[in-house]
């Protein structure tokens, strides 16, 4: 269960730090995977983490638009870096990785939102994604 946990942040610090930079999240996922290789004192790259990123880089435009639709009152470029990132890795696992929970999902957001973000930002979190999961049969659909 923590190592999933562990996947999830480093998921999220990778999907975080291509948008800051500007870079595409595949590249950022390759340097942390070279780096960890290379330095002992940072650690390593899980095959979940990698399978987060790859996932989300799979379905990232699908995944903005869902985000830019359900989020009432935001534009994606408004919203908080990390807010928006959280967002899209919860996406990603809520509708397209079945053998995780749904509400495992929701509660990770959400504690990543805690632990990285503002103080409105996990009832932000847990509000859209909420919404995504209620959805989630016909999002799945619209995209075949």
């Amino acid at each position: 269960m923590a190592a999933r946990n562990t996947a999830r942040k480093r998921a999220f610090q990778i999907l975080f730090e291509g948008d800051q930079r500007g870079a595409d999240v595949l590249t950022v996922l390759a340097d942390w995977v070279r780096l960890s290789r290379s330095d002992t004192r940072q650690p390593p790259v899980s095959e979940y983490t990698m399978q987060l990123v790859e996932g989300y880089a799979e379905h990232a435009r699908r995944i903005d638009e869902l985000i830019a639709q359900y989020a009432v009152a935001w534009t994606l470029d408004r919203m908080p870096v990390v807010d928006r990132n959280i967002l899209r890795l919860g996406a990603y696992e809520l509708i397209w990785v079945d053998e995780t929970p749904d509400a495992v999902v929701l509660d990770e957001m959400v504690q990543l939102a805690k632990e990285f973000s503002t103080e409105e930002s996990p009832s932000f979190v847990n509000g859209l994604l909420g919404r995504l999961k209620e959805l989630k049969p016909s999002l799945r659909r619209d995209e075949a």
